[in-house]
């Protein structure tokens, strides 16, 4: 191999990292995100999102974070404060935010009044000790959702922070019943 080859050889691979890299967001921005997790340091998860098939059929519409009692609890986001009150004798706080998700914390002893704007990551109660399906001493149940009443849509809340990973997986005849391949695939 001439030298004028490894040359040209070195300057394209120098070229395609470069294109590479310039595609790809520097991993800061990939850290950046409109939510944080509710309790610091960040929690372990011990009961994930399970959805209902239909709204008002039994499911987990939010997760549940295994923290120490009288742990402080942080809003996820800034919003104003919804409901801070009982909800069948437990201690709950609503924020509504900006982009019009509702994020719910419980069992939470609120320190904030209903109608207080709140930063994110500020304190927002403390947790109570005793959530019902925890196998901890104390687990946040922390839900989110999109509307109310009816058109209300739970939310995975791990999704706020960019937890969770979307997998596609490819397509093939055999998984899309009536579809025929097309006219090049391989038979």
């Amino acid at each position: 191999m001439t030298p004028q080859s490894r040359c040209l050889i070195g300057t394209l691979v120098a070229m395609l990292a470069l294109i590479g890299s310039a595609a790809r967001p520097a991993p800061e921005s990939w850290a950046t995100r409109a939510y944080d997790w509710p309790l610091a340091p960040v929690p372990d998860l011990v009961r994930g999102f399970d959805p209902p098939a239909q709204r008002w059929l039994p499911g987990h519409r939010g997760v549940d974070l295994r923290a120490t009692a009288q742990s402080a609890v942080l809003a996820a986001q800034s919003g104003t404060v919804h409901f801070a009150g009982a909800v069948a004798g437990r201690p709950v706080v609503s924020v509504r935010h900006a982009d019009g998700i509702l994020t719910t914390y419980e069992p939470v002893r609120p320190i904030v009044p209903e109608g207080d704007h709140v930063a994110a990551g500020q304190v927002i109660g403390t947790l109570e000790p005793g959530h019902p399906g925890c196998t901890a001493q104390a687990c946040l149940h922390w839900g989110a959702r999109r509307g109310s009443g009816s058109s209300a849509r739970y939310l995975n809340p791990l999704g706020l922070l960019g937890a969770l990973r979307v997998r596609l997986k490819p397509l093939t005849p055999a998984d899309a019943p009536g579809r025929a391949p097309p006219a090049d695939a391989p038979r």
